[in-house]
């Protein structure tokens, strides 16, 4: 029997170890480089199949008996194709976010016009500028808390009401609020009727912006005053068949017909805005001098597609004076 030395035995082993351990290093690599991109969100579907399928051949070839320089070549770019999924991955987040915050932007003011309260009252003013820098959970949980504390406003016993106060719109059409006008119930039945017999004119919005104010200063009899006398203001400075309807608590609405252009019917409506702060009440028991700001919204009745659209002022295109 022929034995072999045990010096040329002990060589020959290395090398078989060394063999098998460069193979074995070559397919941990390449179960390396297919799990990390396993782990890898899928932000885009299409990119992340180009991403995938790339990587993936790579890694392939990373089990061939490749020299370092080669092998040290394809991980670089194996390296740039996640840098690269990365970065792109990234700018399709970015856009994502701010097409969803313009879109909950937009959905906010359409909520906030169906129900009849003015987008830039105080209140939703703060909360649509606070939209957009909207990131974390916290910011999100105490925005949350800020709408509903506005939309649902909690009476003397703390007991959550059903919509905002001193903003929602009167939909009811009887004669039964502070300015003593029909509420804007009315207002939408007279517009159906001019709608379906091909009728124009304008629709012009009244924003008494101080009456939140007022309301906290003097309180509501307050401000059941000063929608008193601007409605009475108004029922006195415009045409008599000009008709006016109680809009909100902190609004007023008129349809007016008869005006030939929308600049004279703007020109009329700003000598009786500014003729409307020489106007005296009582609040409070004291005589004082009403300045109560008075803005205007006109809207085109031909812009209007249905007589519900009334709900919705605030995102059709109007005019502001």
């Amino acid at each position: 029997m022929k034995l072999r030395p045990m010096s040329a035995w002990g060589r020959q082993a290395t090398a078989e170890q060394v063999s098998s351990a460069i193979s074995g290093t070559e397919r941990c690599l390449t179960l390396l480089v297919e799990g990390a991109a396993l782990n890898v969100p899928e932000i885009d579907p299409g990119s992340y199949k180009v991403f995938r399928a790339s990587v993936s051949r790579q890694a392939l070839q990373l089990a061939d008996r490749l020299p370092d320089d080669d092998k040290m070549a394809l991980i670089r770019t194996i390296l740039h194709e996640f840098e690269s999924y990365g970065k792109d991955s990234e700018s399709v987040l970015k856009e994502r976010t701010g097409n969803w915050r313009t879109l909950t932007t937009f959905l906010f003011r359409d909520l906030l016009a169906s129900l009849g309260i003015g987008v830039d009252s105080p209140e939703a003013s703060t909360l649509g500028r606070q939209i957009p820098g909207l990131s974390s959970p916290a910011d999100l949980r105490d925005w949350r808390s800020q709408a509903e504390e506005f939309l649902h406003p909690p009476d003397a016993a703390g007991v959550a009401q059903g919509l905002a106060s001193l903003k929602t719109a009167n939909r009811s059409t009887a004669n039964d609020n502070a300015a003593g006008l029909r509420g804007g119930g009315s207002a939408v039945e007279q517009l159906k009727e001019i709608l379906a017999h091909g009728g124009s004119g304008f629709v012009a919005l009244f924003r008494l912006s101080c009456l939140e104010v007022i309301n906290q200063r003097f309180g509501t009899g307050a401000v059941e005053d000063c929608l008193m006398a601007v409605s009475a203001f108004l029922t006195a400075s415009l045409h008599s068949d000009d008709n006016i309807y109680h809009w909100s608590d902190s609004s007023l609405l008129a349809i007016l017909q008869g005006r030939p252009s929308e600049q004279i019917l703007a020109a009329e409506l700003l000598r009786i805005a500014s003729q409307n702060r020489d106007t005296s009440i009582n609040v409070a028991g004291r005589t004082i001098m009403l300045r109560v700001p008075l803005a205007f919204q006109l809207t085109p009745i031909s812009r209007l597609r249905a007589a519900e659209d009334l709900y919705r002022l605030s995102t059709l295109e109007a005019s502001k004076w």
